[in-house]
């Protein structure tokens, strides 16, 4: 739905063009902070509010994430109606409601209800960060900012232990508290600074009206029983996977989300939340494929890491997450300098290409990992993993898109952005099932029957680590099994790297456009328009 005009991208390099990508940023970097931070804290939270049970912990631990993954595609179509600004405004001010429910909570009710809103308004914010940025740059120039604005994102995922775990030590409150002045800046510099354009509807019923009501509430009807399962059977452990209570919202939710894509194809889905031109060629269906796969390594990594750290290498949570900044040390430049260079060749499928060796190699030496590695392997093996992710952060959007018209971005962006949080939740039930497996064949090697059962049941993972009171003898077969069972993780996250790599060879090498076609992005008319009018008085004065 382009309006056809052309926009000189040597125009778009002002103040405020600057002023946005700081201010997607910084709200960027917030949004994917809160999803991570929980599971340092929620220990200490759950001591300090009042809980009703077993059921209360798991949706305190996974509301946000499940709000976060099912209101992307919807809101994008939204976003196609009434434009970025106000959307993105909307999502940030959720985000900081939530913020403030979450951090004043005393009970779990309460908690839950911040955590869910807090959610909603990050898949917003998440979404319209990449969004806006497609909006501001041509397609050439996408990889470059979006390194930039996710590798903030990143470092937010990746950083979120560390902080929740240096301030749940003064007052948990403050990890949801100060969202609240970086909200309040960045919707200020939204406002005043960041004028982006929008449509501007007849009347508030003609935009409603274009609205897929019915394929929104299939879709996120459909995905909320299925990440419910997910999150019963896997995520959380709290039911096991042949419980009815698992298999049937999956099941439901399969068969909601088959429905939903037939519902988008007929004729009486006027505008659909998700056209099936996005699957119109191979080289969009790869790309959404990749972005799946590639969240859930990094999920994988990001989540079991410090479990190796804490298990087998007996460190407090805290120090477990500072061992993990390497990652993102090499990460985020890593990422800025391969969105360049997209943007200098225009050639996404070499990325791809090595983006998953990188992954697949620094996979197989996480196999090597001992109660003995040197600190100068782990943090090497850690580099080459996230090098690998970096060549594929900024490079697989623009890839999508290279295949399809500009009028496809809000709709793309959507599915993109839902298939990366998707991800996420795959790539923490993936491996905890892999792990508890792993972990229930060889637990027989712990000789205490304590120990063992204390570790039972998904504890291996969900407090990993060794307690002062054991022997030593103990504590050398607790550590052997993590060893071996962490071994195991790291062969089949090889797999999956490697099913990656396989995919990018159906990719096709398309040319990346150079101009911008679009009638969203930076609203520069005022602007124009006062120069012209100084230049006028300024001709006028003698």
């Amino acid at each position: 739905m382009s309006s056809g005009n052309s926009v000189d991208q040597n125009n778009s390099r002002g103040w405020r063009f600057w002023t946005a990508i700081l201010s997607l940023n910084f709200i960027g970097f917030v949004a994917t902070l809160e999803g991570t931070v929980l599971g340092t804290a929620l220990p200490r939270i759950t001591q300090e509010i009042k809980t009703s049970g077993s059921t209360d912990y798991v949706w305190m631990a996974s509301s946000f994430a499940l709000a976060q993954t099912v209101v992307q595609p919807p809101l994008a179509q939204i976003c196609n109606i009434v434009g970025r600004r106000n959307p993105m405004v909307l999502s940030i001010v959720l985000f900081a409601l939530g913020s403030g429910i979450s951090g004043g909570a005393n009970e779990s009710g309460m908690f839950i209800a911040g955590r869910t809103i807090q959610g909603i308004g990050s898949g917003g914010i998440l979404l319209l960060v990449e969004l806006i940025v497609c909006d501001l740059v041509p397609l050439r120039e996408r990889g470059k900012y979006l390194g930039i604005v996710l590798s903030s994102s990143a470092v937010g995922a990746v950083v979120g232990p560390v902080i929740a775990g240096a301030l749940v030590e003064a007052d948990w409150r403050w990890i949801f508290y100060l969202n609240l002045p970086i909200c309040g800046l960045v919707i200020l510099m939204m406002i005043f600074s960041v004028r982006l354009r929008h449509r501007t509807a007849a009347s508030w019923t003609t935009s409603l009206a274009r609205v897929d009501w019915i394929g929104s509430i299939l879709f996120v009807a459909s995905l909320c029983s299925l990440l419910v399962g997910l999150i019963f059977g896997g995520t959380d452990a709290k039911f096991a996977w042949d419980s009815w209570r698992v298999i049937l919202p999956i099941v439901l939710g399969v068969v909601g989300w088959i429905v939903f894509h037939i519902y988008e194809t007929t004729s009486f889905c006027k505008e659909p939340t998700i056209p099936s031109i996005l699957f119109s060629n191979r080289t969009s269906i790869i790309g959404f494929f990749l972005v799946f796969d590639a969240s859930i390594l990094m999920q994988w990594v990001a989540f079991f890491l410090p479990i190796y750290f804490q298990g087998v290498r007996q460190v407090s949570p805290l120090k477990s997450g500072i061992n993990f900044l390497p990652f993102q040390v090499f990460l985020i430049p890593a990422a800025s300098i391969t969105g360049a260079i997209l943007s200098k060749t225009g050639k996404y499928k070499p990325l791809h290409l090595a983006g998953f060796v990188l992954c697949t190699l620094g996979l197989g030496l996480l196999t090597l990992l001992d109660d003995h590695t040197p600190t100068a392997e782990w943090v090497v093996f850690e580099a080459i993993v996230a090098f690998g992710q970096a060549l594929l952060i900024p490079t697989i959007l623009p890839a999508i898109q290279a295949s399809l018209a500009e009028s496809e971005v809000a709709s793309s962006v959507g599915l993109y952005s839902f298939l990366r949080s998707f991800g996420w939740f795959w790539g923490i039930t993936i491996p905890s099932i892999i792990f508890n497996n792993r972990w229930d064949q060889l637990d027989a090697r712990i000789a205490d029957p304590d120990v063992r059962m204390s570790l039972a049941g998904g504890q291996a993972y969900h407090s990993a680590g060794v307690h002062p009171s054991w022997s030593q003898a103990t504590v050398a077969q607790v550590v052997g099994v993590y060893t071996d069972t962490m071994k195991t993780l790291w062969y089949a996250a090889i797999a999956v790297a490697g099913v990656g790599f396989f995919a990018v060879f159906f990719e096709k090498s398309l040319a990346l456009r150079d101009t911008l076609d679009t009638e969203f992005g930076l609203d520069q008319e005022k602007e124009e328009v006062s120069r012209e009018e100084r230049g006028v008085e300024d001709k006028s004065r003698p």
